[in-house]
């Protein structure tokens, strides 16, 4: 049978994948270690036989894939986390990682570890699979042939060593804070409304105008005058309908429809008025509603405004559903492909709307092959390019950090005339998900037998040591600046920690505890920021201490 596997390196991968994946969704203590099982999986099966190991090509592909589709998915929240205090925010996490590079010299010094492996440690401890793929990169460029065997096993055996605490340390830690301090998610998850995602699902609700002060004011006038986070639809001025655009303005005795979270719902109802008995969203006689796809490439990248609906269609959108999230339609939104926006026209009209925005599952299901392949090439380029460094070191960003840096622009911008850089969601997260399986696969197999080795005979427990007193003193500290000194509220600083971990499982267990998606802000407002900015001291690190 090993003799098959050795032969065979697909039937190898695809056996790692379908034991790995499962038994990552086992969970232990309500907690589990999700994809990154592969790794261990692959470890395992590695350490059979010195020649059981992937193809280098399978890991350096996935690495490519996973970061590229990140990078395009996460570009627009990294641009917004620069402003504001967002720039605060990712000071704060480069700051501490910087701390955590500080503490894995530390252990390396006091422990007399080997450079790569010190390397791996503070990758792992941070469980981070880009930085690690950086050090693989380095290691690839700077080492003898005859010695390059060994010092890639080093890193991934000190990665795999200190994962798991990794994602551990960082949980509880959280577990122990959010006791002590006594946190009230729900609280603060009404504070914090309009953060760009909604802490409880978008209604629908029909209001009978009775207030004097909103008769003779446009809809945008009022929207503004009161803050409010909604989005009104039909309008029913004695027996005739009409759609609501900013302009329109409001009598008594009509009935106008509203879309927003419930509490800012009742807000506008009682400035306005009263709830009607009608729902007017029941009556389809003239207007009617629909879910459409949006597939057709030319309008993504586009804001609502600029799409002159209401002007060009008789229609406008109140929400979009992107994902498992329903997002309120303003007109700065931007569409992507494969959002579902909820549309509201004339009847007669609802085909014509529908066939302006595509409206093809099929088309969103599948990748423009030209924009992908041109945009991840480049990123594979500027990862090749040769960054000097004080001393005569040269830094690469490698084939992690160049495609992340390239899909961070490109996943900004859209688009670029006709080209659309940006996947539809279901494609990116598939895509996503290949090219993490292949990657943890192809390392957790080429490390496998150094692993085994390391662990039972060159103190691997020493090892996981290292790595609890890092993730548990980087997570600590990171929550104890964020929420005592910098204020943060601890709904977005556990997504913060998940972000600087870089790790989906503690953003898993922070939805968990918060109820609400404000920890995704966080995550997504920090992400790109930890991974560059792991990725770039773990190249640091490793060049440093092998000088």
């Amino acid at each position: 049978m090993l003799k098959i596997l050795i032969d065979n390196p697909l039937l190898l991968l695809f056996l790692v994948a379908a034991i790995g994946y499962p038994l990552g969704r086992i969970k232990i203590c309500g907690s589990s270690l999700g994809v990154a099982s592969v790794l261990f999986t692959g470890l395992a099966i590695g350490s059979l036989h010195p020649e059981l190991k992937l193809p280098e090509i399978i890991y350096v592909l996935g690495v490519a894939l996973f970061v590229y589709t990140v990078g395009l998915a996460n570009g627009p929240a990294f641009l917004a986390s620069l402003r504001r205090q967002g720039l605060r925010n990712n000071l704060l996490v480069v700051g501490v990682l910087i701390f955590a590079a500080g503490l894995t010299v530390l252990a390396q010094k006091l422990f007399q570890l080997r450079p790569a492996l010190t390397a791996g440690i503070f990758a792992g401890s941070l469980t981070n699979t880009p930085a690690l793929a950086a050090i693989l990169d380095i290691i690839k460029h700077t080492v003898p042939r005859d010695m390059l065997n060994r010092f890639l096993a080093d890193p991934v055996v000190g990665y795999s060593i200190t994962y798991p605490m990794g994602v551990i340390g960082s949980i509880l830690s959280i577990s122990i804070l959010q006791r002590i301090w006594k946190i009230d998610y729900a609280a603060e998850a009404k504070q914090l409304r309009g953060f760009g995602v909604a802490t409880e699902p978008l209604k629908n609700s029909t209001i009978r105008v009775t207030c004097q002060e909103a008769v003779g004011v446009t809809i945008e006038e009022l929207r503004k005058r009161h803050g409010w986070d909604i989005i009104f639809g039909r309008i029913r001025h004695g027996d005739s309908v009409s759609l609501a655009d900013p302009s329109s303005c409001l009598a008594i005795g009509d009935q106008v429809t509203a879309v927003g979270v419930g509490e800012e719902l009742a807000r506008v109802t009682h400035f306005l008025g009263e709830r009607s008995e009608t729902e007017l969203d029941l009556d389809r006689r003239e207007f009617d509603y629909r879910r459409i796809f949006v597939s057709n490439p030319k309008l993504v990248g586009r804001r609502l405004r600029d799409l002159r609906l209401k002007e060009n269609h008789g229609a406008i959108i109140t929400r979009i559903r992107r994902g498992d999230d329903d997002i309120l339609a303003g007109g700065d939104t931007v569409l992507e492909l494969g959002d579902r926006v909820r549309v509201i026209t004339d009847r007669d009209r609802i085909d014509a709307v529908s066939a302006f925005f595509g409206d093809s599952y099929r088309a969103v299901s599948e990748v423009d092959i030209l924009t992908f392949s041109l945009g991840l090439a480049f990123g594979l380029f500027l990862g090749t390019l040769p960054i000097p460094l004080p001393g005569g070191s040269e830094l690469r960003l490698g084939f992690a950090g160049g495609p992340l840096l390239t899909a961070l622009v490109l996943g900004t911008l859209g688009r670029t005339g006709p080209l659309v850089w940006s996947l539809p969601y279901g494609a990116n997260l598939t895509l996503r998900q290949i090219g993490l399986i292949l990657f943890l696969a192809g390392v957790g197999t080429q490390a496998g037998y150094g692993f085994i080795t390391t662990f039972t005979q060159e103190g691997g427990l020493l090892l996981f040591g290292i790595g609890i007193v890092i993730t548990s003193t980087v997570a600590l500290t990171m929550l104890w600046i964020g929420y005592r000194v910098l204020k943060i509220p601890m709904s977005l600083l556990i997504g913060m920690l998940a972000g600087l971990q870089t790790q989906s499982a503690v953003l898993g267990f922070a939805l968990e505890q918060s109820r609400n998606e404000l920890p995704t802000v966080g995550y997504a407002s920090v992400y790109p920021v930890a991974t560059i900015t792991k990725i770039l001291l773990a190249q640091l690190l490793l060049t440093l201490l092998m000088r």
